[in-house]
């Protein structure tokens, strides 16, 4: 896992691709291309049989030259990154921040990659790529760029439980820069595998990372809300950050919650919540955001007895 940080200051967790992958990516796209330049080739063959040789040889260039350079360059502009192969393996380029790549971005790294991959088949990506600790070829290094894996294997992770609908949301003024990574990772791992503890450890696990968490961020837990769901209220605010910033994504829609008295972090609270510093309730029935799924008491966050 790579952390990024975006001009926000937001830590973005995305994952590297590596050599392999970009390889067979980039192989698929060298296929598209030279078929596409075959294609356009004995056309401008039928098409200029009456030109002289010297013609000849300059629309061939000028084909190669926009086939295989310029073609990449404007398919991974207008995909915002994406180009056939990379689609195919599941890939995305993206910039350094995290956000999408750009028309330069895009125009660097097809310049140079004519050089490290055309013209020296591929022997200075790879070198680049292994050397690089995010394995990053020279075209990305000069653009600023890094290529990532959009589809990672939900097997490597447990499933983390949404917050509770009234306090999803709830957190978006809170400024996260400063939480590291691996305590992201403890309180990830812990979510996905809350339900599998004695209630007793877990309760006990939720408190300390809620109060890692809380002294990360410099504000403190909010009253009445138990710290299960606080953590997962921070996560899920976390993963909207990441959304909005690696893939470019518009507004994610959220539960409304009115127009009541507002709050530091969570903004307005509605007619279903009182107006608090948080914009969340103090006190609320286990049955409507213990979480449980028909499990039963004890899962979710409902604390232990």
């Amino acid at each position: 896992m790579s952390e990024l940080v975006t001009g926000e200051a937001v830590a973005l967790e995305l994952r590297p691709a590596r050599l392999p992958s970009r390889a067979l990516a980039t192989l698929l796209d060298l296929v598209v291309a030279f078929v596409a330049y075959i294609v356009v080739s004995v056309v401008l063959v039928a098409a200029t049989a009456s030109l002289d040789e010297a013609a000849q040889v300059a629309l061939s260039i000028a084909a190669f030259l926009l086939v295989l350079v310029g073609g990449p360059i404007a398919v991974e502009t207008l995909s915002h990154g994406r180009s056939l192969g990379k689609m195919a393996c599941g890939l995305r380029v993206v910039r350094d921040d995290g956000g999408p790549i750009r028309f330069r971005h895009a125009l660097v790294r097809g310049a140079l990659g004519a050089v490290e991959i055309l013209l020296t088949i591929g022997v200075v990506a790879c070198i680049a790529s292994l050397v690089s600790a995010r394995g990053r070829r020279l075209g990305d290094v000069f653009a600023g760029t890094l290529v990532v894996r959009e589809r990672v294997p939900e097997a490597r992770s447990g499933f983390v439980p949404p917050p509770p609908p009234w306090l999803a949301g709830q957190f978006q003024g809170l400024d996260l820069s400063a939480v590291p990574d691996g305590l992201w990772l403890a309180v990830r791992q812990y979510l996905g595998r809350m339900n599998q503890l004695d209630p007793q450890v877990g309760w006990a696990m939720a408190e300390r990372l809620a109060g890692d968490l809380a002294a990360r961020t410099g504000v403190p837990v909010p009253q009445g809300v138990w710290s299960a769901a606080y953590l997962a209220a921070v996560v899920q605010e976390r993963q909207v950050r990441e959304a909005r910033r690696a893939f470019g994504s518009g507004p994610v829609a959220r539960r409304p919650v009115g127009d009541g008295g507002g709050g530091a972090v969570g903004g307005a609270v509605g007619a279903d919540g009182p107006p608090a510093s948080y914009g969340v309730r103090p006190v609320v029935p286990v049955e409507e955001w213990s979480g449980d799924r028909g499990e039963g008491p004890g899962t979710g966050f409902v604390p232990p007895a």
